[in-house]
């Protein structure tokens, strides 16, 4: 067995992951930023009612851009959290996967579930990104 990658790996990992996805969803996020954490926090958790935190992979965090208008002031950067000790224990019970193609995974569901994607478009994304 080998050793689970630690957080800077695991952050690597998901930025690669993210630049393989194709260029039309990637310029749908604008200018997000991707997150890692060990697990979610406790007001994260109590906000969507879960008590484990491992039941909890990834978020996104942000207004999408069909809400946002160059009036709007200035704001930090739309945020994509991926939480990497559940997505850990998904991708070792799974097995049948690579570690990156279950990162991007999350991040397709994340950022296309923020954007109102259906999982039959998810699904296509994932596709084109090998």
């Amino acid at each position: 067995m080998h050793a689970l990658p630690d957080i800077d790996t695991f952050a690597d990992l998901a930025e690669q992951a993210f630049n393989e996805l194709p260029a039309p969803f990637r310029l749908m996020c604008g200018n997000v930023s991707i997150r890692v954490a060990d697990l979610a926090d406790k007001d994260i958790l109590d906000y969507f009612g879960m008590s484990n935190p491992y039941q909890l992979s990834g978020l996104y965090h942000g207004v999408d851009l069909t809400q946002k208008s160059f009036g709007d002031p200035m704001v930090l950067p739309d945020q994509v959290w991926l939480y990497r000790l559940p997505i850990l224990a998904e991708w070792q019970e799974r097995g049948d996967v690579s570690l990156k193609f279950l990162i991007a995974h999350v991040l397709v569901h994340e950022i296309g579930h923020h954007f109102g994607l259906s999982d039959e478009d998810m699904h296509e994304i994932e596709e084109a990104a090998g």
